[in-house]
């Protein structure tokens, strides 16, 4: 009824062009605005399915309809939340038209994209040496294809006959989609990941064979690496498979990393990061074709060139206030930036290392430079991480703290005095943080911790918000980056025992350090604005 409207004013005013070609053949006239114009409204007819499904669930934070994809799965719900399209609330009609409406107004639209279905394990149709910036799928975690036909029905429905090639299938192709999914490979797990990997591979070498070498391959990743649990594996806690097979299909390939940037890609308010220590950010794989000469290496060399660069590279993640659950991500890029510069790296039995084998001993590099940073801390600090990595804030004998005192150049006594200690009938732990006192001030504390400071920072963040954990790191100055510094230590920490909750505050506040420091920056000229006014009046 669009296109039909759109040619009848064309018509009436006299204005018909030439062009009457359909969108899909690339027509700039009437009947292509036309296809346009439905195409948009299809978009909305997607937004009220996703909102007007039995799977939508009530948001109770925002008293409003949580969509049916809050996450990448479709979840089962024992209940759900049911709005009215024809009226206000939240998933009306009107509404989801005006999202893709303000969309579309502040789009520049200077320049002409082509949108192609092809295989990205054959060759690269009709575009010359393109520049290649991608998002590989994620193993097994994520079945794409059929998370689409929740949307792909109705599409089909109102825009079959504008784009027939698109829509040519009653369902979504899922035979050749790329994805170690075992049921469709007869239920055989080891079909499936043989079939992910070849075809991951056989992608890499396309773009390795055809991309533009003036310019690098930037691969997005925002898989969160897991522990490996497999009896008898030979590298317990290492990275998870995906990014084995992804790094593998890279290097395999013949590409090199050659930087990483963590961009932040996630809502902090999504389903999946509500109360968990989900990613706040895709890791930036910067990649080039590796030179045809590179040499070889053995593992010790391999290690000590990881000792000597990571340090550097993970202390400039921290001073960019990277979330604490990113970082052991971001920490992939420069040490896999040091084991793809070889074509091999040997290990003592002549065979070559493995992914596997490399992205532990990142891990484990990672491990000892944030345990080295404790040596910049203070005596009462480092007893603190100790105690707090075996005991967490529970309570532990008496004897076990005074060992750890006598190693750490402490005293029991002394770290009661310091604040951050309760002792008493023989058992001691750290004081909760809703036991330090409301006004405490860093600049009258006899015994400072950088421990103790952290905490009131966490303190003043979650009870009274940002302006007063600001005003708290002005007061610290240059030892507020020693507590950022111990924020990451302290969440790796909570991350390996599984304490969620404790390693959320530890997260939160890394991630609030910009918002912050740029807050403490601007307070003294807020003061001094109010001292000229108070002397004016």
């Amino acid at each position: 009824e669009a296109r039909e409207r759109a040619l009848a004013d064309a018509k009436a005013a006299g204005t018909l062009p030439e062009d009457d070609r359909p969108l899909d053949s690339g027509g700039n006239g009437p009947t292509a605005y036309a296809d346009a114009i439905s195409t948009y409204l299809a978009f909305g007819i997607s937004k009220l399915a996703d909102y007007g499904s039995t799977i939508t669930t009530w948001h109770s934070g925002r008293d409003t309809i949580r969509n049916t994809f809050n996450r990448q799965a479709i979840p089962m719900t024992w209940d759900f939340a049911e709005g009215n399209p024809f009226c206000s609330s939240t998933g009306n009609w009107l509404d989801l038209l005006d999202w893709g409406a303000k969309a579309l107004a502040v789009w520049s639209g200077s320049a002409v994209g082509i949108s192609k279905q092809l295989d990205a394990t054959a060759a690269i149709d009709g575009v010359d040496l393109p520049l290649v910036s991608t998002d590989p799928p994620y193993y097994d975690n994520i079945g794409y294809a059929d998370l689409s036909d929740f949307f792909y029905v109705w599409l089909r429905r109102s825009l079959g006959g504008i784009y027939p090639d698109l829509f040519s299938t009653l369902l979504t192709p899922k035979a050749q989609e790329l994805i170690a999914s075992p049921y469709r490979h007869e239920g055989s797990r080891e079909k499936a990941q043989n079939f992910f990997e070849e075809g991951l591979g056989n992608a890499f070498k396309r773009m390795r064979e055809s991309g533009n070498e003036g310019f690098p391959v930037t691969i997005y990743y925002a898989f969160k690496q897991a522990e490996s649990e497999e009896a008898g594996a030979k590298d317990k806690g290492i990275a998870s498979t995906g990014w084995e097979t992804m790094l593998s299909g890279l290097i395999d390939a013949g590409f090199s990393v050659h930087g990483t940037w963590p961009m932040r890609s996630e809502l902090s308010n999504r389903m999946l990061a509500s109360g968990t220590n989900a990613l706040a950010s895709s890791i930036v794989l910067v990649c080039r074709p590796r030179p045809a000469d590179a040499p070889m290496a053995t593992r010790r060399e391999f290690i000590s060139a990881l000792k000597m660069e990571l340090p550097e590279a993970l202390r400039n993640l921290q001073h960019g206030s990277i979330a604490p659950v990113d970082l052991a991500q971001a920490a992939i890029g420069p040490g896999m930036a040091v084991f793809t510069r070889y074509s091999k790296v040997m290990e003592a039995d002549g065979s070559p290392m493995s992914v596997r084998t490399a992205l532990a001993l990142i891990n484990r590099t990672l491990d000892e430079v944030l345990a080295e940073q404790e040596g910049e801390f203070d005596a009462d600090t480092r007893w603190a991480v100790a105690w707090f990595e075996q005991f967490g804030m529970e309570e532990g004998p008496f004897g076990d703290a005074e060992t750890l005192s006598k190693a750490k150049n402490t005293s029991v006594q002394g770290l009661v005095q310091a604040g951050i200690l309760h002792s008493r009938g023989g058992k001691v732990r750290l004081l909760r943080r809703d036991e330090l006192p409301e006004d405490w001030d860093p600049a009258s504390d006899k015994r400072f911790t950088v421990w103790e400071a952290t905490q009131h920072l966490i303190k003043a963040l979650q009870g009274r918000g940002e302006r007063e954990a600001a005003e708290l790191l002005r007061k610290l100055g240059g030892l507020g980056e020693s507590a950022r510094d111990l924020s990451y230590r302290l969440y790796i920490i909570c991350e390996r025992k599984k304490w969620a909750q404790e390693a959320l505050a530890y997260n939160g506040l890394v991630i609030a350090w910009p918002e912050l420091a740029k807050l403490a920056r601007a307070i003294p000229a807020r003061v001094q604005e109010q001292l000229g006014l108070s002397e004016s009046e």
